[in-house]
């Protein structure tokens, strides 16, 4: 993984996700792990040193997203959150807990329900002072340093996906102008793989 600022890490894209990216957020007093990085000793380590005394949550943004997450929790045994719509993808999971709309961890991430590129899909809402929204696979690279919806052969529901963007919008407050971190292939993005708000 690489450490993009004090609070932040990404994980090299995972072959399983298709080439998609995994993030580390270092909040209190639950930090993060959202989406599946490669399973290997060193991204075992690396999560163990991060995580400290604490448990961290897994955060699962998408079925797109979930990779080798079953070898993942065995060697951890981190909790995983998913929206309750994939959560039968995940028979395996001990600790598998789901919601339906719209949840709060308990470092006050906000969690929104965004179905379109999947049916379970979801963003993760970062408020200040980390002021990031984690965006998974409903904004994704589409030309250089900026982020747009994509319609391919894979998407689940291209309306519904239409109507997420909208909620997203929504949910997001007018003066925050948080940071975007995709868990998609981010071979279009330059410097820290983060893209300002305006730039979707």
């Amino acid at each position: 993984g690489d450490q993009i600022r004090s609070d932040l890490w990404i994980f090299p894209p995972n072959d399983f996700c298709n080439r998609g990216r995994a993030w580390w957020l270092d909040c209190h007093p639950e930090p993060v792990l959202i989406d599946c990085p490669p399973v290997n000793e060193g991204t075992i380590q690396l999560l163990k040193k991060l995580a400290g005394n604490r448990r961290p949550k897994i955060i699962l943004t998408s079925r797109e997203a979930h990779g080798s997450i079953s070898e993942l929790n065995d060697s951890l045994d981190w909790p995983v959150l998913v929206q309750e719509q994939e959560a039968y993808l995940l028979p395996t999971i001990s600790r598998l807990e789901t919601f339906s709309d719209v949840f709060l961890t308990d470092s006050r991430l906000r969690l929104l329900w965004t179905p379109g590129p999947t049916p379970g899909s979801c963003i993760v809402h970062a408020e200040a002072p980390w002021n990031v929204v984690f965006c998974g696979r409903l904004l994704i690279p589409t030309k250089l340093n900026f982020l747009g919806a994509l319609r391919t052969g894979r998407t689940f529901h291209w309306p519904r996906q239409q109507k997420s963007l909208q909620k997203l919008r929504e949910f997001i407050p007018s003066d925050a102008f948080p940071r975007l971190a995709s868990g998609a292939c981010l071979d279009l993005l330059e410097n820290d793989f983060l893209v300002p708000w305006d730039c979707w």
